[in-house]
């Protein structure tokens, strides 16, 4: 049975029915936290049986209280999937069937909590947003958390570069909960439904099952070439509804007989017509949860600001 857990400067909590209830734990980062699961098991238990004596009212605290963190602590290995959900493939203008397995990597200075800032870089004005199903490990998934890859488009797309585009600053929300799962909870992933809403209006609202490169296949051909360690992140793409689709296809064609310089600046004037890209006052909600909420990773609430707010 999965166990919802956070992070805050004061150190672990746990959810109980009451509310927060903090661990009795030297654990600093997620990485130790994971290692030692024997310690955290028995933390976890000894806080949960805490919250249920009504001899200790008051010991748990409403999460609305506490100051969350990611749970995913810094410095680590920060891992993404490109194009994993069939929805996204077709917004993408690929074929679903025909799109490879591909990886980039982000910066861990790019991960902040899931209540703080999104901020806009000065000179971006795409940014987009794609909430995604954060796998965190060590050697085998230990945990989910809800994650979303802020993208500055205009310079993923005219420079190829998604490492600096996806890497800013905040540019990776995390949380609120690093949820723990077991073997049981593993097998109910593509019921897990990712929704993304902009400002209340839904943008993003799929389940895993439209997922490409599932985790285990995706976490096999990982380990041909890149080494995890415990707290590492993988996130695992993103479905249909983000602000950046592909162009219709004869705009496509036309615009492959144009110069790169001319081709660019048509496409991005009309991007400039496109409200959906993320503004400064922006509210963020993501959520990924079950139907049932049996498996409930939370929602993180973020706002966009530019550079100089």
């Amino acid at each position: 049975m999965s166990v919802n857990l956070a992070r805050t400067a004061e150190g672990w909590w746990v959810q109980a029915p009451a509310g927060m209830v903090q661990l009795d734990l030297p654990a600093g980062t997620t990485g130790e936290l994971l290692t030692g699961r024997a310690a955290l098991d028995r933390a976890i238990r000894t806080a949960l049986d805490r919250a249920d004596r009504a001899a200790e009212p008051g010991h748990a605290r409403p999460v609305e209280s506490l100051g969350l963190l990611s749970p995913v602590t810094v410095p680590t290995r920060v891992v993404a999937q490109a194009v994993n959900y069939r929805s996204h493939a077709t917004d993408s203008g690929m074929d679903p069937d025909a799109v490879p397995p591909a990886f980039f990597r982000k910066t861990s200075h790019s991960i902040t909590g899931p209540t703080g800032d999104i901020i806009r870089p000065d000179g971006v004005e795409f940014l987009d947003y794609e909430v995604e199903l954060g796998l965190v490990l060590p050697r085998y998934v230990a945990a989910l958390v809800v994650a979303n890859d802020v993208s500055a488009r205009q310079i993923q797309l005219t420079r190829t570069q998604f490492y600096e585009s996806k890497s800013y600053p905040t540019f990776t929300p995390v949380g609120p909960w690093l949820t723990l799962v077991d073997a049981a909870d593993l097998t109910r992933l593509t019921q897990l439904r990712l929704t993304l809403s902009v400002n209340g209006q839904v943008r993003q609202d799929n389940t895993v099952a439209d997922m490409i490169v599932r985790p285990a296949q995706a976490l096999t051909l990982l380990s041909r070439f890149q080494p995890l360690a415990a707290g590492d992140l993988l996130l695992t793409g993103t479905p249909a509804g983000t602000a950046l689709t592909a162009p219709p296809k004869l705009m496509e064609k036309l615009g492959a007989l144009l110069p790169p310089a001319t081709r660019w600046r048509m496409f991005f004037r009309r991007q400039a017509g496109n409200p959906r890209y993320l503004h400064d006052g922006d509210v963020v909600t993501a959520t990924i949860a079950t139907a049932d909420h049996m498996l409930d990773l939370g929602t993180q609430r973020t706002r966009v600001i530019g550079k100089s707010s």
